[in-house]
């Protein structure tokens, strides 16, 4: 017979939190002068160091860095100089619209929430700007563990922040790779959720709306 379930640990991007397009804002906040395809192709260079050096920034110190080195990206790839700060207010996270409504009623179930990403330092800043920190009980990142998904350890964490046992945990996520095989490594049971309309088949849910119906009484 299965556990009861008495926390449920969610991925941060994709599942919790979206990121609005960043190259239109930036493309904008130069000026304009450039083509935007020019700007999203920086973009995505500079997107693409960010998340290969991501567990680089521990604390405020090494974000810091981290962010000066893609801002020196952009600027390489656009010829233009490119500060942090404009960098930055390019970059914009939103809280999916299924998710404060979820996790109210997680809480109301009386589980356990942490959100378990592959991310830097800043992520409970960010949960806290779109609204989600306070629905949280805990934040665990890559960066600060030093462990990534789809390492086990990162989601063992997660459970002592928890306190509880793999078998009483669920894991959600947005990729297979990374949420689920680390989950499944964890010996913690995994939904994947599917936002395209796809989300067909046992352990795949199209909406945070439908993880209640997955928990073990």
């Amino acid at each position: 017979m299965a556990a009861s379930t008495r926390a449920v640990l969610l991925d941060a991007l994709g599942t919790l939190v979206a990121l609005d397009p960043p190259a239109p804002r930036l493309h904008e906040a130069l000026g304009g002068g450039l083509p935007l395809d020019v700007v999203e192709r920086a973009m995505r260079a500079e997107m693409s160091h960010y998340r290969a050096h991501s567990h680089e920034a521990r604390d405020a110190g090494s974000l810091a860095a981290l962010r000066e080195r893609c801002a020196a990206i952009l600027t390489g790839e656009l010829g233009v100089e490119v500060g942090v700060e404009t960098m930055m207010s390019a970059i914009r996270f939103r809280a999916h619209d299924d998710a404060e409504p979820a996790l109210a009623e997680l809480r109301a179930r009386g589980m356990t929430l942490v959100c378990v990403s592959n991310w830097d330092h800043s992520l409970p800043e960010v949960l806290e700007r779109v609204g989600l920190a306070g629905l949280l009980d805990g934040v665990v990142v890559s960066a600060v563990e030093g462990h990534a998904k789809p390492e086990p350890e990162l989601f063992e964490a997660a459970l002592e922040l928890a306190g509880c046992a793999a078998g009483e945990a669920l894991v959600v996520g947005d990729t297979e790779a990374e949420d689920v095989a680390g989950a499944r490594a964890a010996g913690i049971p995994a939904l994947l959720l599917v936002r395209d309309g796809t989300a067909h088949g046992a352990g795949r849910i199209a909406s945070l709306a439908e993880i209640s119906h997955h928990l073990q009484p």
